[in-house]
């Protein structure tokens, strides 16, 4: 055996080699909540703490799953809260079910961007996976599954036909019976019932795989974040809080009230134009206009209306406060009608609709 000169030694960076299970890439992409876990994958993966070992059966599986992911990601809770919301509108006590079904409504208006965050994760993990050299699966690993099937040893424990998984852990222990001076290996799963000790805690490997695992050279983990841990701890929860701090959309509810109160301020500032109007004589007050008018030059309106703008003008001050209803410079006017054009946007009408 050729030793490495005492220098060479210094310089070998320990890295942690990790196979990460297709069920586990699935549940990445999937759950939203799982984003910052992600990022601090990517994170490692750039600085060269982490690398992966992606076998060929792992990134086929990830292929061919992915669109149901996308499709499930949106399906699923859509029919649950189409379901919700006709029996709360059914059942619900008729004081409070205003309130639920505004808590529904506003779940259900962020469903697209659940799909949206489906596709996202899904292209990161196809990033990662197409950035690291693919194992082909060995004639080796595959003979050493099908003694697994016939000796009925894990993952063939169970009525399951879990050849793929048994494929899968031998092409683990073909890559960590290679001498790696310097490197860690870990193999994460969320599969527990396949991989995991069937009579105890089931963060421990299945007693037919232990020969797989130590407690330092090679480590077996039922959760990604805690595989990253074992890399640097005060790194990765460090990454972990940058990741963690996301920005939430605003609730459809929020949306559409900040629309309410707008477009009860460009109304309000209307109504103050028509009433400077009306007392310098340019606008007249009748009984009842009549159409087409007599003299288009004469602007003109009916008494009964303007009757109701008045009294609406006052609900508008009472709700706001006649200190918040103007009057506002250029810039605050157009910083008013840009906010409502662009909240409008938002909910899917055309640029500019100013109306009220």
């Amino acid at each position: 055996m050729k030793l490495l000169p005492r220098h060479a030694e210094k310089e070998i960076k320990s890295v942690l080699k990790i196979l990460i299970d297709t069920c586990v890439w699935l549940d990445i992409a999937k759950d939203p909540q799982q984003q910052s876990t992600l990022g601090v994958l990517e994170e490692l993966v750039r600085q060269g703490e982490v690398a992966l070992i992606v076998p060929r059966i792992v990134r086929d599986e990830f292929a061919r799953n992915k669109a149901r992911i996308v499709e499930e990601s949106h399906r699923s809770l859509s029919s649950v809260l189409k379901r919700a919301k006709q029996v709360v509108d059914q059942l619900g006590d008729a004081k409070r079910k205003h309130l639920v079904l505004e808590q529904l409504n506003d779940v259900d208006y962020r469903l697209p961007n659940l799909g949206e965050s489906a596709i996202e994760s899904i292209g990161r993990v196809e990033k990662l996976l197409g950035a690291a050299a693919v194992v082909e699966i060995s004639d080796g690993a595959k003979l050493r599954a099908a003694e697994r099937a016939i000796a009925k040893k894990a993952p063939f424990h169970t009525q399951r036909n879990s050849m793929a998984d048994a494929v899968l852990m031998e092409t683990y222990g073909e890559t960590i019976a290679v001498k790696s001076p310097g490197i860690r290996f870990a193999f994460v799963t969320h599969n527990t019932k396949d991989f995991s000790h069937p009579n105890a805690d089931n963060r421990l490997p299945h007693p037919d795989f232990a020969g797989f695992f130590s407690k330092i050279k090679s480590r077996y983990f039922i959760s990604l974040s805690e595989a990253l841990h074992r890399v640097k701890p005060a790194l990765v929860s460090d990454l972990m809080l940058e990741h963690e701090w996301t920005e939430e959309p605003r609730r459809l509810t929020e949306m559409v009230n900040a629309i309410g109160e707008l477009t009860d301020k460009v109304w309000y500032n209307r109504h103050q134009v028509r009433r400077e109007k009306i007392e310098a004589g340019e606008i007249k007050i009748v009984e009842k206009e009549t159409y087409p008018p007599k003299d288009f030059r004469e602007l003109t309106i009916q008494k009964n209306i303007w009757e109701g703008a008045m009294k609406s003008a006052r609900r508008v001050e009472k709700q706001y406060g006649l200190k918040n209803m103007g009057p506002w410079d250029d810039f605050e006017w157009g910083m008013i009608n840009g906010k409502l054009s662009a909240l409008r946007w938002v909910l899917g009408e055309d640029w500019d609709e100013l109306y009220t």
